[in-house]
């Protein structure tokens, strides 16, 4: 008789213990314990902070050849949006370019300056060596003052033209930092240019076409 209140007692107790286990399983811990790791993780790769010491010389040599290069495309860009009777589509399309390549160009700094590397800073006069010394794609004088003579319709298209020999160009460069490149920050951020800028070539041909 005197062990089956003891028994009761035990099954009572060992059913509250289960409860009060299994009612702080599921709100609790579980629930909020991967949020902020997955937010912090978001918030630094939309900053670019925390970038990796870790590179190589193509590293180096994408972010130096591409940060002129992104220059040059901004320049393109502010150039066609000073002038008049542009399309209203194409003045929209260059400043997105503004608008993106403006960053890549801080974060690419930053990267070199985590490396311990200079900038090579504006090409300016130097846009006659594209295609040579991995500045693909890269604009002449003369083509920039072809694009500086333009007006109207005829600089709208002269701009998409150029700028699609201009994405090739960074296409190609991204492509071989992909290949050959070691720090992380900059292997994503080539991958990234690549994503973008193939789907504006695709956009800029839509583009010429309907002009």
């Amino acid at each position: 008789m005197k062990r089956t209140p003891l028994a009761v007692a035990a099954a009572i107790a060992g059913t509250l213990i289960l409860s009060a286990c299994t009612g702080n399983a599921d709100p609790g811990s579980t629930g909020q314990e991967p949020a902020p790791e997955t937010s912090v993780a978001t918030d630094t790769a939309a900053t670019g902070e925390e970038i990796s010491a870790e590179h190589n010389d193509a590293d180096v040599m994408f972010a130096q050849m591409m940060i002129p290069h992104h220059q040059q495309a901004v320049e393109m860009s502010e150039t066609l949006l000073a002038k008049d009777d542009i399309p209203h589509n194409v003045a929209d399309f260059a400043q997105g370019v503004i608008d993106a390549q403006g960053p890549e160009i801080d974060r690419m700094n930053a990267m070199l300056e985590a490396w311990g590397q200079e900038p090579m800073g504006d090409m300016g006069g130097m846009g006659g060596h594209g295609g040579h010394g991995g500045m693909s794609g890269m604009m002449s004088e003369d083509d920039m003052q072809q694009l500086e003579d333009a007006t109207g319709t005829d600089a709208a298209k002269l701009y998409l033209e150029q700028m699609t020999r201009h994405h090739e160009g960074a296409v190609d460069m991204a492509e071989q930092e992909v290949a050959d490149g070691q720090n992380p920050q900059a292997i994503a951020l080539a991958e990234q240019v690549i994503e973008d800028q193939e789907a504006e070539i695709q956009e800029m041909e839509t583009m010429l076409e309907n002009l």
